[in-house]
């Protein structure tokens, strides 16, 4: 009993840990989305835009409008229904199903709600890469990091192989980049608009996997969260105050 209790307090410490971070990851697209607001951006902007298309081709444009699909709506959207018959059908995960839902219906929204809330006008407009309506910040960076985010925990959660996780978690990883790349590439954002894509789509995908990590513990764990917290942090702060000479005595 003593060992679940441990188990669980360090959980909830990480759970709390991870609602800390992102807090800290708010405050930091607060403050980009002021700079950008108050165009102190642009010397970033240029410079990034300029590097990414220093090496433009006939051949790069292909690459970058087949890495840009990987993030449109229609492809998020069909692989979605793939990850959801996956987790319903095979692994039967009902939490799992309603906190991707969550996960990628709410960043959906989120998307919109900050577009119309800044209302950035984009480089360019070009309905041939979904390149219409606002700019800041980008939908196709945010939504990617949260989908294929969310991948990347459910192949670590389902604890595959070193070697699959590890190819799958740098693969990812490295398409989430070359998305928000591609589209400062083909013009449709700046690359101001991408990092706040992506600062979003990580707020938005820990909370999701926050809440989706507390329900599954809380469902199945013996030990209550605030007891278990109790136990493990009670001979810590007894030891402080045998320091302090006050209550030392």
């Amino acid at each position: 009993m003593e060992k679940n209790e441990k188990l669980a307090g360090l959980a909830f410490l990480l759970l709390l840990g991870g609602l800390g971070l992102a807090s800290l990851f708010i405050v930091l697209f607060a403050e980009l989305a002021e700079e950008v607001m108050e165009k102190e951006v642009e010397f970033f902007d240029d410079f990034v835009i300029n590097f990414v298309q220093a090496s433009s081709s006939s051949t790069m444009d292909t690459i970058m409008f087949f890495l840009t699909e990987m993030g449109s709506v229609w492809f998020l959207t069909l692989s979605s229904i793939i990850v959801l018959l996956v987790l319903g059908v095979k692994m039967k995960d009902k939490w799992g199903v309603l906190f991707f839902i969550i996960a990628i219906g709410g960043g959906s929204l989120l998307t919109l709600l900050l577009k119309h809330l800044y209302l950035r006008d984009r480089p360019s407009i070009n309905e041939a890469i979904d390149a219409v309506g606002y700019s800041f910040p980008s939908g196709h960076s945010m939504g990617s990091l949260i989908f294929y985010g969310f991948v990347i925990y459910l192949v670590i959660r389902t604890r595959q192989r070193p070697w699959i996780q590890m190819t799958a978690v740098s693969v990812l990883s490295l398409l989430i980049i070359a998305i928000g790349t591609s589209r400062i590439y083909l013009g449709a954002h700046f690359p101001s608009d991408v990092l706040a894509g992506y600062i979003a789509g990580l707020i938005w995908l820990m909370l999701s996997l926050i809440a989706l990590e507390w329900i599954q513990w809380h469902s199945k764990s013996p030990v209550p969260p605030v007891q278990a917290l109790r136990h493990l942090l009670g001979p810590l702060y007894k030891s402080v105050l045998t320091k302090i000479p006050f209550f030392s005595k």
